[in-house]
């Protein structure tokens, strides 16, 4: 009899297993990298998920069950062009070919007669069936300069003319970097010019790790949230924080496939209700309950619009743009549920482990002062802001009162280099500068 009740107390703790992140599943979100980061899309996969490359649409259903990291390139059958699973091929390199080489380019002129393959003949071989090595090959066949090329010119040309007729598709995991790089790429403004490397600075110095209760002040999209709850790792809690009746959007949280574990970590609740030093009467609830639905509202206008603002960020952005019928867009699980009571208490006892910040529209000082008293002493806490000057003033006016210490303005530096045989440089064009980072330790004024 005991072992019945075992058995039934074991039945009814199972619970559906979420799904394994390491492949992409019907409803997640994805980050498409198509010809090695000319055009970086983020879609969310569903069997009615259209990619527009080009002057044609290319359903997204092939990469439903794909692991991350799979390439695609698109191919033509009979129905006609499709996106079909590749897999990489590893290039020999000629690295001591290229320094014997004594070919250049000074005897080629560009009068486009080099290539007798017309454009009428490349349509009839795509209509034939042919793949897109297959016309590169009769390209190169065809063409009057290219044997006599130098080397990396002749790499040049077969990389262009792979990205016209044989483009390739990187199905990415989105996770705190790429997302990062994504946005810092093709549309920086939207996460307050936030570079990666000033991102995990913002972790580091305010000490993320498991189990921490950790506030932040997030006016980037939910970039520094999404970032934070995934170093915690469904332990611990973020709070997002924020001035007034609504909170601030933190849309790009959903980009991150959460599990309903980490996502239950995720909550939001204002200043004025973190420091208030005594329980919510029932005046206080009446208004709790306002903030709710209102929060709700705005909660389900993010919903319903969260793929029209991801391809609208795209398409701005310079970026193909992702095509899905209303009727089979899944939606992801909502983040950043309102903080209830007990927790609530929890932490006006105890206070917050760390803080970061990243609001670009407000001044530094004005909402350090609110939130630096909500943590515990010896919390660290980073501030982050495109500019120097309203670090400095927080940091004189943090000092002037003697509220931490340890304080430091830190500028990231980041270069990013090509590494390839013969031709090893910096890239030629990189970021100047990923703004500024403040931190320092909370301790007590008296």
């Amino acid at each position: 009899m005991e072992l019945n009740k075992d058995q039934t107390v074991m039945s009814e703790d199972k619970k559906p297993q979420d799904p394994n992140p390491r492949f992409a599943c019907e409803g997640c979100s994805v980050l498409l990298d198509i010809n090695d980061g000319d055009r970086l899309v983020f879609a969310r996969l569903s069997s009615g998920a259209i990619l527009k490359i080009g002057n044609k649409n290319y359903s997204l259903k092939p990469l439903i069950g794909a692991p991350f990291g799979s390439l695609f390139q698109v191919e033509t059958g009979e129905d006609g062009s499709f996106l079909s699973r590749i897999l990489p091929i590893k290039q020999e390199s000629n690295s001591n070919n290229v320094m014997d080489d004594s070919r250049d380019n000074r005897e080629i002129v560009d009068n486009n007669e080099a290539q007798n393959l017309t454009g009428e003949e490349i349509e009839a071989m795509r209509r034939e069936g042919a793949k897109g090595d297959e016309i590169i090959e009769a390209l190169i066949a065809n063409s009057k300069t290219f044997d006599k090329k130098f080397q990396l010119s002749q790499e040049k040309y077969k990389l262009k003319k792979q990205k016209k007729y044989a483009p390739k598709l990187l199905l990415r995991r989105p996770f705190a970097r790429s997302i990062c790089e994504a946005y810092f790429k093709k549309y920086p403004a939207r996460i307050g010019f936030l570079r990666v490397d000033a991102l995990s600075l913002l972790l580091t110095m305010a000490n993320v790790t498991a189990y921490s209760d950790v506030l932040v002040v997030d006016m980037v999209g939910g970039l520094v949230t999404g970032a934070v709850a995934e170093r915690l790792g469904g332990t611990g809690y973020v709070c997002n924080t924020y001035k007034g009746s609504s909170p601030y959007p933190v849309e790009m949280v959903r980009m991150f496939n959460f599990s309903d574990k980490v996502l239950k970590r995720i909550v939001q609740s204002s200043i004025n209700e973190l420091s208030s030093a005594k329980t919510a009467s029932t005046e206080g609830n009446n208004q709790q309950e306002g903030v709710c639905k209102a929060e709700n509202n705005i909660n389900e206008t993010a919903t319903s619009d969260v793929m029209v603002e991801e391809i609208s960020v795209t398409t701005e952005a310079g970026v193909v743009d992702i095509v899905v019928p209303e009727s089979k867009v899944i939606k992801a699980a909502k983040a950043g549920a309102k903080a209830s009571k007990e927790t609530i208490e929890m932490w006006q006892e105890n206070g917050f482990s760390s803080l970061i910040m990243a609001a670009q529209d407000q001044d530094p000082w004005i909402v350090a002062k609110d939130v630096l008293p909500l943590l515990s002493y010896s919390a660290p806490f980073a501030i982050y802001h495109q500019y120097l000057q309203p670090l400095a003033t927080c940091m004189h006016k943090l000092q002037q009162g003697k509220m931490a210490i340890n304080l430091q303005i830190t500028e990231p530096w980041l270069r990013e280099y090509q590494v390839l045989p013969s031709r090893s440089h910096p890239h030629m064009q990189m970021s100047s500068f990923g703004g500024y980072v403040l931190s320092g330790i909370r301790i007590s004024t008296t």
